[in-house]
């Protein structure tokens, strides 16, 4: 039998962990249960001579089986989620064939709802940038356009200058799967973008060339990790005291629209999501903030 490769693992897992970290800004515990529940796996693996990529959906039964008169329904619901968004990465990376996930169930848990800011709060998240400044203009348009048009960061970062139209108030996304979609960004994002263009953007290049629309001192495309350190260093600024992230104001996007009465199914298409029950959390959000209103509002509430 083929020796397994134990420096594999930890690679494929680092790179798992920092996409999570990057694209959803997940808090510290959070990645380091992901960790956890992944590592333990890939030991388990190794002891019966097989590797964390080329596990089977056998493999994640029997494992599950080993762990389940240890565990609490809601950590193998956890571990499952660990499991399922680790495959899931890996298949669209082209690193697997297939997701060995795909037929494993979940235990029935009551439903988490995504952390959002409220009006007030996004209000004061993007006031906070100093105008006055080149950067600090391309930092308020970049956050009006992400409140605006609920891009993920990979797909802010990574606009060109001509996927932007200010005059029509349109963005061109490539989302996942290189799937293109047109999202409306309305007046304000578009003014903000403008102004950028006009007066910050040139004053950032210092006549130097680059075709991303948001662009450091560098004469580069902005990363993700420095949009997510920026974001945070805002939420401070604000006094806003919540665990912030890029995707946080992505959330605030959707359930405002839906606080507002957008339909779910427009919601879907704006978010880029190819299936609608990943958009449908955001109607447990909007009824949580409805009961909120009725409580408050209502004489018998």
């Amino acid at each position: 039998m083929a020796e397994i490769d134990q420096d594999k693992a930890p690679s494929e897992l680092d790179t798992f962990i920092d996409h999570l970290w990057l694209e959803d800004g997940l808090s510290k515990n959070t990645l380091e249960s992901y960790r956890t529940d992944l590592s333990q796996f890939s030991i388990w693996l190794s002891s019966q001579q097989k590797y964390l990529l080329h596990a089977k959906q056998a493999d994640i039964q029997h494992y599950l089986a080993f762990k389940f008169p240890s565990s609490k329904p809601r950590s193998i619901g956890r571990l499952i989620a660990s499991m399922r968004r680790f495959y899931r990465y890996n298949l669209r990376e082209n690193l697997i064939q297939t997701d060995p996930t795909l037929q494993i169930e979940s235990p029935k848990l009551p439903r988490s709802l995504p952390k959002s800011l409220n009006e007030e709060e996004v209000t004061d998240l993007l006031n906070a940038p100093d105008i006055n400044e080149p950067i600090g203009m391309r930092d308020r348009a970049m956050l009006e356009l992400l409140y605006a048009s609920g891009l993920r960061v990979s797909e802010l970062v990574t606009l060109k200058v001509n996927e932007v139209s200010t005059q029509d108030g349109v963005v061109r996304v490539t989302g996942k799967g290189s799937k293109t979609r047109l999202v409306p960004m309305g007046q304000e994002a578009a003014s903000w973008i403008d102004k950028y263009l006009k007066y910050a953007r040139p004053d950032i290049l210092q006549k130097k060339l680059c075709d991303a629309l948001f662009v450091t001192n560098r004469a580069d495309m902005m990363s993700r990790q420095a949009f997510w350190y920026l974001i945070k260093r805002y939420a401070l600024m604000a006094g806003i005291n919540k665990p912030m992230s890029p995707h946080v104001l992505r959330h605030a996007f959707a359930t405002h629209l839906l606080n507002h009465g957008a339909d779910l199914r427009v919601v879907q298409m704006l978010l880029g999501h190819s299936d609608i029950s990943t958009t449908q959390i955001y109607t447990h959000v909007a009824r949580e903030r409805l009961k909120q209103l009725h409580s408050v509002h209502h004489p018998r509430g």
